[in-house]
């Protein structure tokens, strides 16, 4: 009996401690998943932030203009021709510190990045970034501009052909920048920078930049100054030129947005009998998403050029009437465009004949690829 009864008790005990592993191999292992789950996907963000991306677009362009006079704006010069654009890929890194090789070729980017005939002629932007804090990031290098609502790169404006104030406005900067973010919605950017548009500061002194910034979900406004030194004529004496610049968008629906740009650019001298010159500017631009693969856009833009400084004319102005779609197809963009700039003086333009008018009409296709 004994025997039986130590065995029966061998047997209680194996069964207990079968049930006691029963249980932690089904409690167990739940964490356990859960704990190498988060550590993944914990892990793969960081790489994700770690890591560097590659982006870019390749773009090309057909214009009839029926003057047979291309606009006197930027990056679509030929009439009746199949042009290429420009072939971009942007090398990137997000972080604390991160950095941005934008390198860009073609005839777009020629006018861009200027150069020509240098290395330098394929820099876009090159810079690099340091962030102390999600407050505050630095800037260092060849960045594009805070000046204007449009930008260099074609797949991002809803027109394709450019404003007369973005092609009279910089285009980019070198130099340093800081970033500040004061709350969720508001920021500021002050900085320091060559010569407007110059990868190597030629003419003595240094531009200043600055930025006031507001956004919510539906709302932007930028308000923008840049101003500095232009030209050097002698030690003591320059050619100045100051910018302020207001841009704003607001998505007034999820298909409906609007943007507005006004922008006045003044002309000062340290040389006696030099007169001070500006001229001004305004643009409205609404986009209407009929779909998800189309969009319909459109820019009126005027320009008072009271001292010829754009045109040559004093007493001038221009008007900019631009209706463009926007078919998406994947990374796909077509801009089918229509545009009629009209100017206040004759001379402005020139007809078939080389003959004085006031309209410059032209249908352009815009045609780009983003990757």
């Amino acid at each position: 009996m004994k025997t039986k009864f130590n065995i029966l008790l061998i047997a209680l005990f194996l069964v207990t401690n079968c049930l006691t592993a029963q249980i932690i191999v089904s409690t167990d292992p739940v964490k356990s998943t859960t704990t190498i789950e988060t550590e993944v996907v914990e892990e793969e963000e960081e790489e994700k932030k770690g890591g560097i991306s590659i982006s870019g677009f390749v773009d090309a362009y057909y214009q009839y203009h029926f003057n047979e006079q291309p606009f006197p704006t930027s990056f679509t010069e030929t009439h009746n021709s199949i042009t290429p654009g420009m072939a971009n890929v942007v090398f990137s890194k997000e972080g604390k510190v991160g950095f941005v090789a934008d390198i860009a070729f073609g005839p777009r980017a020629e006018v861009a990045n200027g150069y020509t005939g240098t290395t330098l002629a394929a820099i876009k932007q090159l810079f690099v970034t340091y962030s102390p804090s999600d407050a505050v990031t630095f800037t260092l290098g060849n960045f594009g501009t805070h000046v204007g609502y449009e930008i260099i790169d074609s797949p991002g404006n809803v027109n394709y052909s450019t404003s007369y104030m973005f092609s009279n406005g910089p285009f980019y900067h070198t130099g340093l920048k800081v970033d500040y973010a004061i709350n969720d919605n508001f920021g500021a950017m002050v900085g320091i920078f060559n010569d407007t548009d110059s990868k190597i500061d030629e003419v003595s002194g240094k531009h200043i930049g600055a930025q006031l910034s507001y956004s919510d979900d539906a709302l932007g406004v930028y308000l923008n100054y840049i101003g500095g030194k232009d030209e050097e004529i002698n030690d003591d004496e320059f050619n100045k030129s100051n910018q302020i610049d207001l841009t704003a968008t607001y998505q007034v629906t999820d298909a409906f947005g609007l943007g507005l740009n006004a922008t006045n650019k003044m002309f000062t001298s340290d040389v006696d009998g030099i007169e001070n010159t500006s001229w001004f500017g305004a643009a409205l631009y609404a986009n209407y998403a009929t779909s998800d693969i189309f969009t319909i856009g459109a820019r009126v833009e005027y320009i008072g050029d009271s001292d010829g400084a754009i045109t040559g004319i004093a007493d001038n102005s221009i008007l900019d009437l631009t209706l463009s779609g926007n078919i998406t197809i994947g990374g796909l963009k077509l801009i089918p465009e229509f545009r009629v700039d009209i100017a206040g003086e004759d001379g402005t333009f020139a007809d078939k004949a080389g003959e004085p008018t006031k309209t410059s009409p032209a249908f352009i296709f815009g045609a780009m690829y983003s990757f």
